[in-house]
Formats: C-alpha cells, sequence, structure tokens
C-alpha cells in the first residue's frame, strides 16, 4: 500500500500532465496516436515530448494526441503548431523529441532534416 505522500505525489504528476495536455498555450504539439503510430513508437516520442517540456517548465506549449496523421510510413510524427504556421516531424524517437523540445519550441529553430519535406524529397 503506498502512503499518502507517494499518492498525493502521483495525483500531482498526473494533474500536471493534463495541464499540459489540455492548456491553451501559444504553441500546440499534436502527437499521431492511431495503431500505425503507436506501433511505431509514439508512445515513448509523446512521453518524451512532455517530460522535456515539464523538465524546461515550458508554459506556452500544450501537447495534445489524435488518430493518424496520414502518411503511416513516415511513423512516429508529430506537427507542431505556432499560431498559423505548422511544421510536421516524422521518423521520430524520444531523443528526437527530447531535441526539438529543445531547438524547436524552445530557439525557434525548426529541425529541418527531421521534416516531412524533406522526406518526401528524399523518396521522390
Amino acid at each position: 500500500m503506498k502512503t499518502i505522500a507517494e499518492l498525493e505525489a502521483i495525483r500531482k504528476k498526473a494533474q500536471e500532465d493534463v495541464k499540459l495536455r489540455s492548456g491553451s498555450g501559444d504553441i500546440r504539439v499534436v502527437v499521431g496516436m492511431a495503431t500505425c503510430g503507436i506501433a511505431a513508437g509514439a508512445r515513448p516520442v509523446m512521453m518524451a515530448m512532455i517530460d522535456e517540456i515539464n523538465k524546461r517548465n515550458l508554459q506556452n506549449v500544450t501537447v495534445t494526441q489524435t488518430g493518424c496523421i496520414g502518411a503511416c510510413r513516415l511513423e512516429p510524427m508529430l506537427e507542431v503548431y505556432e499560431g498559423d504556421d505548422k511544421t510536421t516531424y516524422v521518423k521520430l524517437t524520444a531523443d528526437l523529441a527530447r531535441q526539438i523540445v529543445a531547438e524547436h519550441l524552445v530557439n525557434g529553430k525548426v529541425l529541418k532534416s527531421q521534416t516531412i519535406g524533406i522526406f518526401e524529397k528524399e523518396e521522390a
């Protein structure tokens, strides 16, 4: 059986995760969590993204999940929405998700090597 303090810590972490997923931040991150994405490793990508955002205490970022983004062969995928701008990242890992937080969300630098446009050109 868990102690009251342990249960309180679990409750606090769950509330922070829910807040991160339902906030109204300036930046919205949407992770593809359909069967194709989950099978390709989207769950660790999403958890790494949430963990890194929490570590950096980014208050202007909301993380949500969606079904299939539409390019199953490029999963795991996520999209970053900043106003009218959208960047689609593909073929992700947990480490790349953390790098997206550091470079794109914090420093405003798109990781072009992981964007859908680069992968579409390589396949053409």
